[in-house]
């Protein structure tokens, strides 16, 4: 078993076609236990109303992933307990709160952030801060297994 931390980022590339959707699919192994933040599911809503505001998709296509993404099997935490330590991180490194919540809690959780986020991937593994706990989405090893 694998336990990693994923953001929205990576769970935008569940639904739709993009570049690295493939990459971000291997995490929907059942192998693999993941994690997000309780305020995972309203980060997705706005990459969902984003694409709808671009015309990308339909609201009822955006209705279909939140409906589809409420019963994965992720493990939510509350964010509050991990704030204090988020903005410790974020001051250091010049990233946003809410991705820093992300790395704390796969640092807590001695897991893996997945992200596809390549600005603040890029910052934190420069700055060396808890780069040991991030991981690129393309850099996850091939996996076979039954998907979730």
């Amino acid at each position: 078993m694998s336990v990693f931390v994923v953001d929205a980022s990576v769970a935008a590339k569940w639904f739709f076609d993009e570049p690295l959707s493939d990459d971000a699919t291997r995490l929907l192994d059942a192998s693999h236990i993941l994690h997000v933040p309780d305020f995972f599911l309203l980060e997705i809503d706005s990459v969902l109303c984003k694409k709808m505001r671009r015309g990308e998709i339909s609201r009822g296509e955006a209705q279909e992933v939140r409906s589809s993404i409420a019963i994965f099997p992720l493990q939510k935490h509350p964010f509050q307990l991990l704030m204090d330590a988020a903005f410790e991180l974020a001051a250091q490194t010049r990233c946003s709160p809410y991705d820093c919540v992300y790395l704390i809690l796969a640092i807590i959780l001695g897991a893996q952030m997945v992200t596809a986020d390549r600005r603040f991937y890029e910052r934190i593994y420069n700055s060396r801060l808890a780069a040991e706990n991030l991981r690129w989405v393309e850099d996850l090893p091939q996996i076979g297994g039954d998907p979730l």
